[in-house]
């Protein structure tokens, strides 16, 4: 059930990462609002399984947001069915278990060991796969649907990147990510300055910690118990539980109204619980 209902009527959203949990669920409700969802995923398979959930309105396109060839293809199905894009999603994201670091704190002795990772054995080709499927992916993707945005412009035209709240102080483990998330947050404030004599408004949602298909095992033990990851996330979050993917639905469509949301712009919204406000004292 939506918190509020917006009129998207004719409107048309592109979402990347469409088949994942969270961007799954901003689909399910702007379609509920009338939009024509486009779900953009590298695995077809997974954005078609949510696109036969919303119905007629919705279509699954295979893309790669870090190939703009795959990303012009992507466009030209999207346009051919729906019509350009009005409103740009950037979800696409996520991890490497090649870029996480075994302890929070370096030791000395754990440079050599050959068991577990250190930050010392992060290699480069690891660390841009990850800052390129969340960085250089939304940058790629915002280069091929924007720009229909602006030659449609005067308009009602936005663009929302997923940051992280890694993007405000980095976690411990995720060097890589933490880096990542960052350059979105900076990145959606530059195009909000770059993007606003064109009519588009560019904004981020940051959500705290919410439970994935990519974060399940980092949180939960086999028996479902949490791990100790997953109590230190609690215990610093005063609401004291991990957030619900519909709790981050109100953000979208208040940052998708321009009724509601007109005047903002470069702004990155924390969904968090709490989490950010929180000195852990």
């Amino acid at each position: 059930m939506l918190p509020f209902k917006i009129d998207l009527t004719g409107k048309t959203v592109v979402i990347t990462g469409g088949g994942g949990v969270l961007c799954s669920e901003f689909a399910y409700s702007l379609a509920e609002c009338g939009a024509n969802i486009a779900l953009l995923d590298i695995k077809q398979e997974n954005a078609q399984g949510v696109a036969d959930k919303i119905g007629d309105c919705a279509i699954a396109v295979q893309a790669d947001v870090l190939s703009r060839e795959s990303l012009e293809a992507a466009r030209a199905i999207v346009a051919d069915k729906f019509g350009t894009c009005d409103i740009l999603i950037n979800g696409a994201g996520g991890n490497s278990p090649k870029c996480t670091i075994t302890e929070e704190y370096l030791a000395a002795e754990d440079i050599d060991k050959q068991e577990g990772m250190t930050f010392f054995d992060v290699l480069p080709e690891n660390l841009r796969f990850v800052f390129d499927i969340n960085f250089t992916g939304a940058f790629l993707t915002t280069q091929v649907f924007a720009k229909d945005m602006a030659l449609k412009s005067p308009g009602d035209f936005c663009v929302i990147n997923i940051s992280s709240m890694n993007a405000f102080t980095p976690l411990t483990k995720i060097p890589a990510y933490s880096a990542a998330k960052s350059a979105v947050s900076n990145f959606t404030q530059w195009l909000a300055v770059y993007f606003s004599r064109v009519g588009i408004r560019v904004n981020a949602i940051a959500p705290g910690f919410f439970v994935s298909d990519q974060n399940r095992a980092l949180l939960f033990n086999p028996d479902g118990t949490p791990t100790k990851r997953a109590n230190k996330i609690l215990a610093a979050t005063p609401m004291g539980r991990f957030g619900e993917p519909n709790e981050l639905i109100g953000a979208l469509l208040w940052l998708c109204s321009s009724a509601g949301s007109g005047f903002v712009n470069g702004v990155v919204v924390p969904v968090d619980g709490g989490f950010s406000a929180y000195s852990g004292v």
